[in-house]
């Protein structure tokens, strides 16, 4: 129970970004959300470099919870193609692990 799962996405407004952090805490899919400051992306998009300002989100999850959140991402997403990156990663605290795990249960 160790092991958490960190799910970041980034959009194009921080009020995008603070209701998918929302949606994702209050529907028990994350235990927590963090909305980053912008920053500034340059990507390749429909044949040509595009750059962009964006808001970061990253969210904590139970791994039994991952699939569930993504999917909820994925609809709520305003981007044709969402950037959804998913690292499993061991927490540095067993306590916060547990934690996590059960602030997600529905």
């Amino acid at each position: 129970m160790d092991q958490i799962c960190v799910v970041t996405t980034v959009v194009d407004a921080r009020s995008v970004a603070d209701v998918l952090a929302a949606a994702a805490v209050a529907g028990r899919l994350a235990a927590c959300a963090q909305v980053g400051g912008q920053v500034d992306s340059t990507y390749w998009w429909r044949s040509g470099v595009e750059t962009s300002t964006e808001w970061s989100v990253q969210f904590k999850t139970a791994p039994d919870r991952l699939s569930a959140l993504v999917d909820q991402i994925r609809v709520s997403h305003p981007y044709e193609v969402p950037e959804i990156l998913v690292s499993r990663v061991e927490s540095g605290d067993p306590a916060y692990a547990t934690w996590v795990h059960e602030h997600t249960r529905p």
